[in-house]
């Protein structure tokens, strides 16, 4: 039923437990990770070769080096009776295929079975001695689908033959993902893949949160000095590259525009998601509400225009006394009923949110509702942060902006549900990348952000994340168990391989095979969003990817293509 090239046979496992086989080709043929296929009956398994162990008939076979006091023509038949190699095999799927097609039986299947047949879990075990096969391209499509058809999307290629592996961006972006790897794995080079088909299938819409300004301009790779192309240089209008604060420009480059937060749009929340950046105190939250009670959206702007000073007068026996100025800090504090001391403390602590210059009390224009209605008409944005790349300026402005795209996404949604497609228009998915989400995602952080309410709720709402971190460790657990689609790198820790497996099945069998990646452009592919884990060689970041993705294959004209381009 097969022509896929045979290495071996079943001799044992189990459903809980891994297939065992008995390899009959050289051991070197096959790798770790290896995509194997065994046909039983009317079933064909698909496996992953998770172990190879040398085995012996007899111990002395082993101990013995019989190439050394045999003519080799014994030594080899010797070894193919007394010394072998045995696979560890991890069952993922299952595919009912029928009797063998041309024959009575398989009329019979066929007319019961209208629909083709879709891969399944595992459910039962193949027979004792199954031919054990290497997966072929047409498996590779069976199950991770064809490269020829829409929304798929090459992310790499199997190890051992080279066979085009595809993951789904429709079902990609429906869940949270993760892209992860430890640094100098290529996770920038692995986004940007991700991102460029993204941007091309163009049925989401993208915010880069971009820390770096890695992903809008041309850059230069840090190691190999090459010319690394933005996406903005490839998708044109499609793709808005917005700078914080006015007057920014990123890598010499002018940005489409700039983001300047109005300060009545800073809210108490998210300064107390600032907890642990500016250090502030316990009594910090006695504080912002009582501000925010006396002043309400204009809380920001009055504090900070609060001065220390002390005005002298003279009492009913003409003494001179000291007062606290009527708009200083002490003032307004006791009139409100505000610790003195707390209040200056937390004042001094919001210096540091007081002098960006991103923060104006009246901006040009009201840029954050332009990012979110560049989005909502299918655009891309990429905010890039510039000279504004500490760990304050990133959690403030992130958090902000995702809150203010969090209501406006659950808002539309709403009036999508409640009126009808024919009275609201269906809200266009969104996705989010964070990059150094561990600093947006850990424990402390997570309960405070709107980035942990996305991972766990907005999937409904048309919202997901898709996270790029080099510790996942550092992530709060609850986030990493929502994301589908987890696309990891080489990871040297034990605890963050440990969370990259979180919650999936056969993880233990796994663990080695991820901690084995080669250190650049190897991954694992893994998670809901794929229908089993597989390691693969990836694409290069090239202009070849570029040909391949934006129609080289000579199906569409100038026109169009410079449709897709955003001209």
């Amino acid at each position: 039923m097969t022509t896929n090239q045979t290495i071996g046979y079943i001799i044992g496992g189990g459903l809980k437990d891994s297939f065992s086989a008995r390899l009959t080709v050289n051991p070197l043929s096959v790798q770790e990770g290896g995509f194997v296929v065994i046909d039983s009956g009317n079933y064909r398994f698909y496996g992953l070769v998770t172990d190879l162990r040398l085995g012996a008939t007899d111990p002395r076979f082993a101990d013995e080096q019989s190439e050394m006091r045999l003519p080799p023509i014994l030594a080899k038949a010797l070894h193919g009776q007394t010394l072998y190699t045995n696979l560890e095999i991890l069952p993922a799927l299952m595919l009912e295929r029928g009797p063998e097609p041309g024959t009575p039986e398989y009329k019979l299947w066929r007319a019961e079975h209208a629909e083709d047949p879709r891969p399944i879990p595992v459910k039962t075990v193949p027979m004792h001695h199954a031919p054990v096969s290497l997966a072929d391209q047409a498996d590779i499509a069976t199950i991770f689908g064809d490269p020829d058809k829409d929304g798929n999307f090459v992310i790499g290629y199997t190890r051992e033959q080279g066979h085009p592996v595809c993951i789904n961006l429709d079902k990609f972006i429906q869940r949270s993902s993760g892209v992860f790897g430890a640094t100098g794995t290529g996770k920038s080079f692995l986004t940007r893949l991700v991102l460029a088909g993204l941007m091309h299938h163009n049925k989401a819409s993208v915010l880069v949160l971009d820390m770096h300004n890695e992903y809008g301009f041309d850059d230069i790779a840090s190691d190999t000095k090459m010319k690394v192309v933005g996406l903005k240089s490839k998708f044109g209008s499609r793709v808005q590259v917005v700078g914080v604060g006015a007057g920014a420009t990123i890598r010499g480059q002018v940005p489409s525009f700039n983001l300047e937060i109005p300060m009545r749009e800073i809210s108490t929340g998210d300064v107390e998601t600032l907890s642990r950046e500016l250090n502030l105190r316990e009594t910090t939250a006695t504080v912002l509400s009582a501000l925010f009670t006396s002043f309400r959206t204009d809380w920001f702007a009055h504090f900070r225009a609060m001065n220390r000073e002390e005005e002298t007068y003279e009492d009913e026996k003409g003494r001179e006394k000291k007062r606290p100025h009527p708009h200083s800090v002490a003032k307004w504090a006791l009139e409100n009923g505000v610790n003195v001391m707390a209040a200056e403390a937390l004042q001094d602590k919001l210096r540091r949110l007081f002098d960006k210059p991103y923060i104006v009390e009246n901006p040009a224009g009201d840029s954050v509702a332009q990012i979110i209605q560049s989005l909502e008409n299918g655009q891309h944005v990429i905010l890039s942060f510039g000279d504004h790349e500490s760990d304050l300026d990133y959690l403030f402005v992130s958090n902000l902006l995702t809150r203010k795209i969090r209501a406006a996404w659950e808002q539309r949604t709403n009036q999508f549900r409640s009126k009808g497609e024919g009275l609201a228009k269906e809200p266009r998915p969104l996705v989010i990348v964070v990059e150094e989400a561990h600093k947006l995602l850990n424990r402390e952080m997570a309960a405070q952000t709107a980035f942990a309410t996305i991972a766990r709720e907005l999937r409904k709402y048309y919202v997901t994340l898709l996270i790029v971190d080099q510790r996942p460790s550092q992530i709060y657990d609850e986030v990493m168990s929502q994301l589908g689609t987890r696309i990891s790198g080489w990871l040297g820790d034990d605890l963050d391989i440990q969370a990259v497996l979180s919650g999936l099945s056969g993880r233990d069998s796994i663990r080695g095979m991820l901690a084995r990646l080669q250190p650049k452009e190897e991954v694992l592919l893994l998670g809901w969003g794929v229908p089993m884990p597989l390691p693969v060689r990836s694409r290069r970041y090239d202009e070849n990817f570029w040909r391949d993705l934006l129609g080289s294959k000579g199906k569409k004209g100038e026109g169009e293509i410079l449709k897709e381009l955003g001209f």
